[in-house]
């Protein structure tokens, strides 16, 4: 293999190496203006998209032990990798390719550590962000406690109004 090759795989396996999902994605007619957007997207959302040699992933997978099947890789391919919040990253591609259409399918790829195929990540970003997981989770925690202020208060305040009511009934 050429060097400039080996550099090209090697980086490619350090990439994947160093992310917790990967999503391997076909895009076809995608200008620049929208490219930049959607790099901007997945970077907010704290993953990375790279476009590769089909047969460069191809060996970066056999040389990590990962099987992919090549028959998925059609048209131009490109990966988009998260370290953190793969979900996040997986809901910006299906976002995307939502928005414009024929422009990004995902082909598959892998989360949690487990190879799945583009259905599956579909499920997955369907899911709600950690975010919004979060504000749900302190909702159901602040619900009791406000529920419980709003009897107490409501048991003092008709307390008053029958105080009130007996005052106005002896004048």
């Amino acid at each position: 293999m050429r060097d400039e090759k080996q550099l090209l795989l090697d980086e490619v396996v350090n990439t994947i190496e160093q992310s917790d999902t990967f999503v391997i994605t076909s895009y076809n007619k995608i200008n620049p203006n929208l490219d930049h957007e959607l790099r901007s997207a997945i970077r907010k959302a704290g993953g990375s998209y790279t476009v590769v040699k089909k047969r460069i992933l191809a060996k970066a997978a056999s040389d990590l032990g990962l099987s992919i099947d090549e028959g998925i890789l059609e048209g131009h391919v490109a990966l988009a990798t998260a370290t953190d919040d793969g979900v996040a990253t997986t809901k910006v591609l299906f976002d995307f390719s939502k928005e414009h259409k024929d422009t990004l399918k995902v082909l598959g790829g892998r989360f949690e550590g487990q190879i799945y195929d583009g259905a599956y990540f579909k499920q997955i970003s369907d899911l709600p962000s950690k975010q919004e997981l979060r504000s749900q989770i302190v909702g159901l925690l602040e619900a009791p406690m406000s529920q419980t202020v709003r009897v107490i208060d409501s048991m003092l305040s008709c307390l008053l109004h029958c105080i009130e009511n007996k005052i106005q009934k002896e004048e």
